[in-house]
């Protein structure tokens, strides 16, 4: 029982300390972002590590092997952390600079803001492999990231909240709601962006970098379409597309 507990306790360990390990890299941008420029693109940082209680509910409905190695590599999500932007362009420009750096494997991004959910969902998922350096070894562990704006973040945490008091039954006119609420959040995004564009605009003697208290301007934006592998246009997938891609960077692909 002892041997257990000190394999449990070690197992959570290592993905407390992946997740320190992308914290720090996020901690970093967002610092010198505030330091050295004039605009943050990171508005918020949460974070998260699953409980074992939890870890185990997920092995029991997902059907995992119920042992460390099983749980390694099939549950994705035990590390968490949540990046909160004020524009969906800001979303994609975070998940850019932190999956160009060459220390993090980049698995799998998941973009539920082009494709949302059926439910009206909205987010940017990157699921990272994060070296984790030990006494005597080095250990990979998985940590997700998820990027979403003020507004799909609001969504999102209220969304969660009806469907914990419903335990997971919602009536139907409620989730129609939802999903309508969901696209006025994506409106109001979108406008707030055409916003940020006309007051960047408007300004009289813009940085040559482009950046200012509102923000890149349009053409320092990133476009996320080159992200998608087998895209026939620039603009991303057809409607027919996963929102599953992989990272086009000479240094990453998926496992």
């Amino acid at each position: 029982m002892v041997e257990i507990r000190r394999q449990l306790t070690e197992f959570q360990l290592h993905y407390k300390f992946g997740m320190d390990e992308v914290l720090t890299k996020i901690n970093v941008l967002r610092e010198e972002f505030e330091h050295t420029r004039d605009y943050s693109p990171i508005e918020h940082v949460n974070y998260r590590l699953k409980s074992l209680e939890r870890i185990l509910d997920k092995v029991r409905r997902y059907g995992c092997e119920p042992t460390l190695e099983g749980i390694r590599h099939s549950i994705r999500d035990i590390a968490g952390i949540r990046i909160t932007t004020s524009f969906v362009s800001d979303a994609f420009w975070v998940a850019e600079m932190l999956c160009s750096q060459p220390d993090l494997r980049v698995v799998e991004v998941k973009d539920y803001i082009r494709r949302p959910k059926p439910n009206g969902y909205q987010s940017l998922h990157v699921i990272l492999q994060v070296p984790v350096y030990l006494s005597n070894r080095t250990e990979f562990v998985y940590v997700e990231v998820q990027i979403r704006t003020v507004a799909m973040d609001f969504w999102a945490s209220l969304e969660h909240k009806i469907y914990y008091t419903y335990d997971g039954e919602v009536p139907s006119d409620i989730l129609d709601e939802l999903r309508d609420a969901a696209v006025q959040a994506a409106a109001l995004d979108t406008q707030m962006a055409e916003i940020r564009d006309k007051v960047t605009a408007l300004r009289e003697q813009a940085p040559a970098s482009g950046q200012g208290a509102t923000g890149p301007t349009p053409s320092d934006r990133p476009d996320p379409g080159h992200w998608f592998r087998g895209s026939d246009d620039a603009t991303g997938p057809t409607d027919h597309d996963s929102p599953i891609f992989t990272w086009q960077d000479g240094r990453k692909g998926a496992n």
